[in-house]
């Protein structure tokens, strides 16, 4: 692909945009059964790299079958997992300089520049209306696909192929970011650019090799965040 032809820009929302740190969750919310780090992140694994998490994810079963599962499987207290699990929506919180970057592509696009931005997120139903009244840069996005709502999960090419046809996006003119490598392995299988997310603060300079011109701008006003008090557990 000719970076210089990049016109959509597709983010992944955990990790990239809102936090999202399972084995520091795990080691925080978890510690009698996660005592050391390597504990934690097999914990981590086990609790969020399997069917019974991935099924709430992609909208297949509700949280408190998912409880139910991971609490047979892996010996978990049921009521604890509700206390951690539950508030989620309530946990994701900005990460700055990925949202300064998404706000200066959309001061381009608004001053008509020819930029569209969307997000494409792995993100359980009960999580996403709670981002969505929590914060305001979702409206700042031409479109996007929560995991939830249409039944697939990345990396599924079928969710790519989703996001296509629904806003018409040209492969040779996208560029997706997301923090997993497999959904970016699958993204450019499907023939989209995409980069790695292991740092959010890499990821304006790695943008920048596909929308030059690419700067954090001004610091995020605290008007865009509009959450509830938060939820402690």
């Amino acid at each position: 692909m000719s970076k210089s032809k990049v016109k959509n820009v597709v983010f992944d929302l955990g990790a990239v945009l809102l936090s999202w740190e399972p084995v520091a969750l795990v080691q925080a919310q978890f510690p009698r059964h996660a005592p050391t780090a390597e504990a934690a992140h097999q914990l981590a694994r086990q609790m969020f790299h399997h069917e019974d998490w991935l099924g709430f994810d992609r909208g297949t079963h509700d949280l408190d079958d998912a409880i139910g599962r991971m609490a047979v499987r892996l010996s978990l207290p049921s009521d604890r997992l509700n206390e951690v699990l539950a508030p989620m929506g309530e946990r994701l919180e900005l990460i700055e300089v990925t949202v300064e970057l998404l706000a200066g592509l959309k001061r381009r696009r608004d001053a008509g520049e020819d930029l569209r931005l969307y997000y494409l997120s792995n993100m359980p139903v009960p999580y996403a209306r709670v981002l969505e009244f929590r914060h305001e840069f979702f409206r700042w996005f031409d479109g996007g696909i929560f995991s939830g709502d249409v039944l697939l999960i990345k990396p599924q090419p079928e969710i790519y192929a989703l996001l296509a046809e629904r806003y018409g996006l040209v492969a040779e003119e996208t560029v997706f970011i997301d923090d997993s490598l497999a959904n970016v392995e699958a993204a450019r299988a499907f023939g989209w650019s995409a980069i790695h997310c292991e740092r959010a603060s890499a990821v304006p300079a790695q943008l920048a090799a596909y929308v030059p011109g690419v700067a954090t701008g001004e610091p995020v006003s605290t008007t865009l965040s509009t959450s509830k008090p938060k939820v402690r557990a």
